[in-house]
């Protein structure tokens, strides 16, 4: 996987994730770049910007790319220990930037995990890592084949289900700190599927008074996980 931009490579070091190349802008003069390096006993090579933008595409790599081992998605089992968990689902979010977004605020409230399902999702790759900013190498991602089987083995341990829609009376204001439950934010344009939907024990909505509404499904995430874990 290739993974680039100062700060994402830089917690991907910190991490311990296993490098298995990197190429620094020979135009870089910083010392203390090549010193974290070295201490971390990193080997790099210097090349050129044009390089390094054929690379990446000519995203922002800030003169850093690396390729390092693909991320490892977590088991679903890991949820069922006993303990309360707070758990983020995305139903068919598809933008790249929105989960690397949302990833980075999960980091932020310490959310437990992030389930996508593997089929009409964004994916883990170097657009998300690089728009996590980092935040990827400390948040649980959970990757399955089936949402609504999901849903079902969350219920069957203990988990409350709470879907995101409009057509609801009940505010985020709802959500629980206290038990395990896990928040749906749907599609960026069409919501949930209907039978994710279904599957939901209750929906709360964002309250909103403007003439919009509506909110990015980043933003959305972003401020019902803070009322996830009631900060």
């Amino acid at each position: 996987m290739i993974i680039y931009g100062k700060n994402t490579v830089k917690e991907a070091v910190l991490a311990k994730r296993k490098f298995h190349k990197l190429w620094l802008d020979e135009k870089n003069t910083d010392a203390k770049v090549k010193q974290f390096f070295d201490y971390n006993t990193i080997n790099y090579r210097m090349t050129s910007k044009h390089e390094l933008n054929l690379m990446t595409k000519d995203q922002n790599h800030q003169g850093m790319v690396a390729e390092v081992e693909d991320y490892l998605y977590t088991p679903l089992e890991s949820l069922f220990d006993g303990t309360i968990k707070q758990v983020l689902i995305l139903d068919q979010v598809e933008d790249p930037h929105n989960l690397g977004a949302i990833i980075r605020s999960a980091e932020a409230v310490k959310i437990d995990a992030i389930i996508i399902a593997k089929n009409r999702s964004a994916e883990i790759n170097p657009t998300v890592a690089k728009i996590a900013v980092g935040a990827l190498e400390y948040v649980k991602v959970i990757q399955v084949g089936n949402l609504v089987q999901t849903i079902k083995k969350l219920k069957d341990n203990g988990f409350w289900v709470v879907g995101t829609d409009l057509d609801t009376d009940k505010t985020y204001h709802e959500l629980d700190p206290n038990v395990s439950q896990a928040v749906i934010i749907g599609n960026e344009g069409t919501g949930m599927s209907r039978l994710v939907k279904l599957s939901c024990d209750y929906l709360v909505k964002i309250p909103m008074v403007g003439k919009v509404n509506s909110l990015n499904a980043s933003v959305a995430a972003a401020l019902l996980m803070y009322q996830m874990k009631k900060l």
